[in-house]
């Protein structure tokens, strides 16, 4: 009901105090976890294929089932926690180009629809139409990855979430997640030369990723006095305190450390386990990011 209108704007309140409890649950960290992964793969394959050809070319159909299958898991965990899903269809006719879910969901579908294409096309073996349509769907994939930071920076009420970070650990997760999940799929596939380059994009993407989570964590409370309140739930025992650093334990430091003790020692099981950690991490670390600014009451 509306109980107060504005006469110099003509706004209208019709609510006017904040929604209790945890507004996105763990149904949108298994949104952003497959997304990184399926949009991850399709950047990594982008860029095998064009430093080692020969092996790569034996993932084109792979690659384009797991970034399907990875995608659809996205599509189906975004729309099982809206709030009336069998209206989704409203975001498609009756579409708000000033909502970051309206230019997700058409940039989500046609990168669906391409995927489809290419595996299409791998299955038919038309390798240079595959290549052609991967060169825009790698092109799509960036703002489709991008797609949730924008949707977390429309919460002004939430500073943890600022875009310029959230944009480039939403990248980053996608260029951890691709390369840790091409390791595994690799196999006898990829040459130890591949294996190795996958293994430098994945410890740098770690390597950047926490520097930013530790300059968030060190230095966020000094922009903010929400910052300060919200980065308290992971601090000094707080209430995700552990899950926090199990995974950044996880997903970024024993990573970077087997990493380096595969290229060292030439082992493929380490650099395998790397891989497992750092997917397994991913959603822990998206998860806690996620939660804790929802427990801080908005008013």
């Amino acid at each position: 009901m509306a109980h107060e209108i504005l006469a110099a704007t003509n706004a209208v309140v019709t609510l006017d105090a904040a929604i209790p409890g945890i507004v996105w649950p763990w149904l949108v960290t298994v949104n952003m976890w497959a997304k990184s992964i399926g949009t991850g793969v399709i950047f990594m394959l982008f860029m095998l294929l064009r430093m080692y050809p020969e092996q790569a070319g034996k993932l084109r159909l792979p690659t384009a089932i797991v970034a399907f299958v990875f995608i659809n898991i996205f599509l189906l965990f975004t729309l099982a926690d809206l709030h009336q899903p069998f209206r989704m269809w409203h975001i498609f006719v009756y579409s708000n180009w000033t909502s970051a879910i309206a230019i997700g969901s058409f940039m989500a579908s046609t990168f669906l629809g391409l995927l489809t294409f290419l595996g299409y096309m791998a299955y038919k073996k038309d390798y240079a139409m595959f290549d052609k349509v991967l060169l825009w769907t790698t092109i799509l994939a960036i703002p489709v990855t991008l797609y949730t930071a924008g949707l977390m920076a429309q919460c002004t009420a939430r500073e943890l979430w600022q875009m310029p970070t959230e944009s480039a650990q939403m990248i980053l997760a996608a260029l951890l997640s691709g390369s840790a999940f091409m390791i595994l799929m690799g196999g006898s596939t990829l040459n130890d030369k591949a294996k190795n380059t996958l293994g430098v994009v994945l410890g740098l993407s770690a390597l950047m990723a926490f520097i930013i989570y530790m300059s968030e964590y060190i230095f966020g409370p000094m922009k903010a006095e929400e910052v300060a309140a919200t980065i308290d739930y992971v601090k000094s025992g707080g209430q995700y305190s552990v899950m926090f650093w199990i995974g950044q334990w996880m997903t970024y430091i024993l990573p970077m450390l087997f990493i380096v003790l595969s290229r060292t020692s030439k082992s493929e099981s380490i650099l395998k386990l790397a891989a497992i950690l750092a997917l397994v991490g991913l959603a822990i670390v998206k998860h806690v990011w996620l939660m804790i600014p929802q427990l801080l009451p908005m008013s």
